[in-house]
């Protein structure tokens, strides 16, 4: 029998489909014992819609794969960070036309301080490279995704932002 870890790190994000939920950061344990797996995955943001949906996929995965007693748990200490997301799953963004976020806003302990505007970011143009680009929704299809313009090729994409 395969191992639930393995089979857990197949699942795929439902927003993001060219990334498993390892490659995205969010699968954080697999634990099989006596036949019983316990699953931890974390939100990239709290009241994420996709969650139930990376439960029951889970669940699902897991079952087929002959695992009867599964439990998915949602662990949010500590908070998910973009820079959770591993080199190959940035690398399937890209592949995708996505820009993958660039490092998470650096602060120090205590609130993260509150802007009117958010600083304007580099985000390199996933189709030809350019670093000329703008912003412009800050929102995207999904609240991690923001949408960008290149200057350059003059084509729209999606990035996901840094958190």
């Amino acid at each position: 029998m395969v191992t639930a870890r393995a089979v857990a790190e197949t699942v795929c994000d439902p927003e993001l489909p060219m990334l498993t939920l390892a490659d995205l950061g969010v699968l954080r344990e697999v634990f099989e014992q006596d036949g019983e797996v316990k699953v931890s995955i974390t939100p990239t943001y709290t009241g994420c819609p996709a969650m139930d949906t990376m439960r029951d996929d889970l669940v699902h995965a897991l079952r087929g794969a002959g695992y009867a007693n599964v439990e998915v748990r949602t662990v949010l200490q500590p908070p998910w960070s973009s820079d959770w997301i591993s080199e190959r799953g940035r690398r399937k963004l890209a592949e995708a036309g996505i820009a993958p976020p660039g490092g998470a806003p650096a602060h120090g302990p205590g609130p993260v301080p509150l802007t009117l505007s958010p600083p304007e970011r580099k985000v390199p143009c996933p189709l030809c490279g350019s670093a000329d680009t703008e912003l412009l929704s800050e929102f995207g299809a999904t609240a991690c995704k923001a949408i960008r313009r290149c200057r350059a090729c003059a084509e729209p994409f999606e990035h996901v932002k840094e958190i």
